[in-house]
């Protein structure tokens, strides 16, 4: 057996590129290039972490698989086509998470369990997506089940559909009425970043934990009763 070469935090970032988000793909692209910035200016936290980068739309498009980003050139850029598949997502990281992991423990890491941020400002277009979602989420069926945090941006978007993609309460986030959708995403990925950045400094520590920030100009999503 390899010996132990540290601690590692999977980290997928999946975001809709669906027709609707295409008057803020800038916002998206940007967000992307500010986590690459902060990654990179933080050696000892990047090398804790392991990113993927994912967008959907009608299918899911592997924008970057699991990567040191110390070795990256830039974090990929987004690209705007299609609706809003939910299926696809799921069905991808079912297949996706416990293969990386997989590999990731091969290679003699020690794997902290992932962390997916899920970015939509829209309705799935169907239920399907609710069985490979609970496939992932349910750890006696995928061990490797990671913690989701979801995010909802404008108006179609429902609170209960962003609780139902989260795996805590907590972890469900929804931008408050009337926020501008481009500062909405802008604070995603700040939000983010900061997540990853303290998480990844959590692995130091003898205590490591998942730290996740609220995103300012967002609420916890709360359903109807």
């Amino acid at each position: 057996m390899p010996d132990n070469r540290g601690h590692l935090l999977p980290v997928y970032v999946v975001a809709d590129e669906s027709y609707s988000m295409n008057p803020y793909a800038t916002e998206l692209n940007s967000g992307m290039a500010s986590l690459y910035e902060v990654l990179r200016a933080e050696p000892m936290v990047a090398a804790k972490v392991r990113l993927t980068v994912l967008g959907f739309s009608d299918n899911v498009h592997v924008r970057m698989p699991l990567a040191d980003v110390r070795s990256e050139q830039g974090l990929p850029q987004l690209h705007i086509s299609g609706g809003t598949n939910y299926n696809a997502v799921f069905q991808d990281l079912l297949r996706r998470i416990p293969q990386d992991i997989g590999s990731l423990k091969n290679g003699g890491y020690q794997v902290h369990r992932p962390a997916v941020f899920f970015l939509s400002d829209g309705q799935p277009a169907n239920s399907k997506w609710r069985n490979p979602h609970n496939r992932l989420t349910d750890r006696g069926v995928t061990p490797a089940g990671p913690n989701i945090i979801a995010c909802g941006i404008g108006g179609e978007v429902k609170a209960e559909t962003i609780l139902q993609v989260a795996t805590q309460r907590d972890f469900a986030f929804i931008s408050v009425r009337g926020t501008d959708l481009g500062a909405a995403i802008a604070e995603f990925f700040i939000a983010l970043t900061a997540s990853v950045v303290q998480s990844g400094r959590s692995l130091t520590s003898a205590h490591p934990e998942l730290v996740v920030e609220k995103p300012d100009g967002f609420r916890l999503a709360i359903d109807v009763i």
